[in-house]
């Protein structure tokens, strides 16, 4: 059975495969997710380049996007074939693109519609899938059309939501404006949990801060986090330290230590150096020299011939007396 205490969010352009290994470094705990890939790149495209991952980022959730019951059932075959742990449903990304494609946040309208491909994942799979979803969208936001959603698609059989805390506007607001101007409700997803105690409700949503996560306790079975651990991914291990119990590295420079051997193999196999560099651009956020060692990154990670040598002269911009007084 999965931990579901923490999990990390799927974020377009940033959970890809290097950000996630460094994740996993931070922490050993946490549930990963891939970034959203439509179920046609799957079917047609290049399955190596969007699911293809490390083993060490185990235990590993594939985020499919889509809205046709048999085009996802094989998609999620394919994603079991590849070793995920998990295949999980987006229907909480507003953007227009998606919305287009009939995918994302538009479906909290059409519960049957995300039921009988839950239903039809089921069948292809014997991973869990799971759905993430908004409260709410547009006028179709009252805990009563929640609650109804969420009674339909776990008929079909998914027995974990993960429930973005924010109802989603599907015009008028950029995805970026979706995650920040609508209001929290984590009342309304505790009360969820409360109404539907069967089921594992994982609260995502403004969890920025240690303190906003473990008033999460005994109201949800886990908690997700989302631009708070890719802006600044030692949050995660201050997670893993503080709250799980787990092993996590005892400073930042401990996370290069483990995470710059596999930027050196992914840039000799041909990796680009800036893909694998940006996921670091906050390790050391908060700390003297932060900025400066983010710069340093930021203007030569796109030069030709500049390898992994260059996080080594950024990270001895950090002040010294800094390191070594993380883990006390």
């Amino acid at each position: 059975m999965l931990d579901r205490r923490l999990a990390v969010a799927p974020m377009m352009d940033c959970t890809d495969r290097h950000a996630r290994y460094l994740m996993r470094i931070l922490s050993p705990s946490a549930l990963l997710y891939t970034e959203m890939v439509p179920t046609g790149a799957v079917l047609h495209g290049d399955r190596d380049r969007f699911l293809g991952f490390d083993p060490a980022e185990h235990p590993l959730a594939l985020q499919l996007g889509g809205s046709e019951a048999a085009e996802l059932a094989e998609a999620a075959r394919i994603g079991c074939d590849f070793g995920y742990d998990e295949i999980n449903l987006n229907v909480g990304c507003p953007s227009d693109r998606v919305t287009t494609g009939r995918f994302g946040a538009c479906l909290m309208a059409e519960p049957e519609v995300v039921a009988r491909a839950v239903a039809a994942m089921r069948a292809a799979v014997a991973l869990p899938v799971t759905v993430k979803t908004r409260i709410g969208i547009d006028d179709r936001d009252s805990y009563e059309d929640l609650t109804a959603f969420v009674r339909t698609v776990a008929a079909a059989g998914c027995r974990v939501f993960i429930i973005h805390a924010r109802k989603a506007w599907l015009t008028g607001l950029s995805p970026k404006e979706n995650r920040e101007i609508p209001p929290l409700r984590h009342d309304l997803v505790h009360r969820l949990k409360s109404d539907f105690p069967d089921l594992a409700i994982i609260l995502n949503g403004g969890l920025t801060t240690l303190a906003a996560i473990a008033a999460q306790r005994g109201l949800v079975d886990g908690v997700m986090i989302g631009r708070a651990a890719y802006d600044t991914p030692w949050f995660l291990a201050e997670i893993e330290r503080g709250m799980l119990g787990g092993e996590a590295p005892a400073d930042r420079d401990a996370v290069l230590a483990r995470y710059l051997p596999y930027v050196e193999r992914a840039h000799a196999a041909g990796v680009p150096l800036a893909r694998l560099l940006r996921p670091l651009l906050g390790l050391y956020h908060g700390m003297r020299g932060a900025r400066a060692f983010r710069r340093r990154l930021s203007e030569h990670m796109h030069r030709p011939g500049t390898g992994a040598a260059l996080v080594r002269e950024a990270s001895a911009l950090i002040a010294p007396q800094q390191i070594g007084r993380e883990a006390a």
